[in-house]
């Protein structure tokens, strides 16, 4: 019972300083807001603040680390005769799901972050994090690939890029709308570029289907006619 008393109160006074940090970005902004102040507003001590949270950047996003947890577990959890392009769509999906749980929260932070520069670079940060997540993933189920290396991070990016196309218009938006039906066609735009197979060298390299050679072996003195009857013929016979 003791257990889950203390579990239950974790999260209560962590969503508490979360609150009391947007409240005070909200009315005085970010920089003149100090760590002081969430705290005394929360009605706790500054080390309940860092127990949560190593810095005032991380009250601004406080759903990242755990997301980027499922999405790396969700990953490992691939077995190998799953489509590794379905399998990152799949798991960046549930990125979004995370701003769309709460999109009051999500559509201030935005807002937030455009006003601040070192935010800004904060998140981007987070961003590139979730991009080598998905190509770390995706080097290694590439491997035998020669063009492995390259077609893991091209993937990984556009895959991100989809998914941050989607959530900019949608928290541009207010929060209207449904960002997982959005983000699913974005990412259906990616499935269906990337998962026509490509030759791996020669005219097959960028998605066109091989076409046939024949070669045509005859006297130089033979006549044009006679020769392309031969070709003619070899590929009716085909």
């Amino acid at each position: 019972m003791g257990t889950a008393s203390t579990n239950s109160a974790k999260p209560a006074m962590r969503d508490s300083l979360i609150a009391a940090a947007f409240q005070l970005f909200l009315e005085r902004g970010y920089e003149q807001t100090t760590v002081d102040d969430i705290v005394t507003l929360a009605g706790v001590g500054r080390r309940s603040f860092f127990r949560y949270f190593p810095s005032k950047e991380d009250v601004v996003f406080p759903d990242h680390e755990q997301s980027l947890a499922d999405m790396t577990a969700f990953l490992a959890a691939s077995a190998d005769t799953d489509d590794p392009l379905v399998r990152v769509c799949d798991a960046t999906r549930l990125v979004m799901r995370m701003y769309a749980e709460n999109p009051t929260f999500s559509v201030q932070r935005y807002r937030l972050t455009r006003e601040v520069t070192g935010l800004r670079t904060y998140e981007l940060s987070v961003v590139w994090r979730y991009e080598k997540t998905l190509g770390d993933y995706l080097r290694t189920r590439y491997a035998d690939r020669r063009d492995g290396t390259l077609r893991a991070n091209v993937v990984a990016a556009a895959v991100v890029a989809a998914h941050n196309h989607t959530l900019r218009h949608w928290l541009r938006s207010g929060g209207e709308g449904d960002p997982l039906a959005e983000v699913d066609r974005a990412l259906e735009f990616v499935r269906d570029t990337w998962s026509r197979e490509r030759g791996e060298s020669g005219g097959a390299g960028r998605g066109e289907q091989a076409e046939d050679v024949v070669v045509v072996i005859t006297k130089r003195s033979t006549p044009m006619w006679r020769v392309v009857r031969e070709v003619e013929s070899s590929l009716g016979e085909s």
